[in-house]
C-alpha cells in the first residue's frame, strides 16, 4: 500500500466517524448552553464573580455532553476511531489557557479574561476538525469566534460581558446545525455503500 493510499484509507475512516457521531454535536450543544449561561449571568453578577462562576460551570460542559450524548443516542465517548488518540491531547492544549484567566482575573483585568476565556476555548476545534476529516468547518467555528469576540469587545465596551457570551453561543448553535447537516451527508453515503 502506498503512502497516499494509506492517507486516503486514514481519511475515509475520520470522516467514516464523523458521519457515526453526527460531527459530535452533544459536545458544541453544551457549548451553547454554557455561554447561553454566562450571558445570562453577566445579568446577575459583577464581571469578576461572573468569571468565576463560568470557571466553576466549566465543568457542567462535559458531563452535559454525555447527557445529550445520551439523549440523542450519539455515544461518542465508546467510537475508536483511527484519530481518537489526538483528542485527550487536543482537550488538555485547551484547558492550558485558564491560568491566563486566573491571572487576567486576579490583577482586574475582567475584560481580557473574557476574551481569553471566550477564544481559549476553542484552541482545541482545528484538532477535533481534523481528527474528522473536515477541518474547514471547525476552523471557520474558531476564527469566525476569534473575529466577532475581537469586534464585540471594541464595538460594545459597556456591553462586553453579554453581548460576547451571547455571540458565541450563537456561534456554537449555528455550528451544531452545520454539523448535524455536513455529517448527514457521510452518514448517508456510508449507508448507501453498505447496502
Amino acid at each position: 500500500m502506498s503512502l497516499e493510499d494509506l492517507k486516503a484509507a486514514h481519511l475515509k475512516e475520520r470522516q467514516a466517524a464523523y458521519g457515526r457521531l453526527r460531527g459530535g454535536f452533544p459536545i458544541p450543544m453544551s457549548g451553547t448552553v454554557y455561554w447561553l449561561v454566562i450571558a445570562a449571568m453577566s445579568q446577575m453578577f459583577a464581571p469578576a464573580q461572573q468569571l468565576f462562576y463560568s470557571f466553576v460551570a466549566s465543568g457542567a460542559i462535559f458531563p452535559m455532553a454525555l447527557l445529550f450524548a445520551a439523549l440523542f443516542k450519539n455515544d461518542f465517548m465508546k467510537d475508536k476511531g483511527v484519530a481518537t488518540s489526538v483528542l485527550v491531547p487536543a482537550f488538555i492544549s485547551m484547558l492550558l489557557f485558564w491560568p491566563m484567566v486566573v491571572v487576567a482575573v486576579a490583577e482586574g483585568s475582567a475584560d481580557i479574561a473574557l476574551v481569553i476565556l471566550a477564544i481559549g476555548l476553542s484552541i482545541h476545534w482545528p484538532v477535533i476538525g481534523w481528527s474528522y476529516g473536515r477541518t474547514p468547518i471547525f476552523c471557520a467555528h474558531s476564527i469566525i469566534r476569534a473575529v466577532l469576540v475581537l469586534v464585540l469587545y471594541f464595538l460594545f465596551p459597556e456591553q462586553r460581558f453579554l453581548f460576547i457570551p451571547l455571540a458565541v453561543a450563537f456561534v456554537y448553535a449555528v455550528t451544531v446545525l452545520a454539523l448535524i447537516l455536513d455529517s448527514g451527508r457521510f452518514a448517508k453515503a456510508k449507508a448507501e455503500g453498505a447496502e
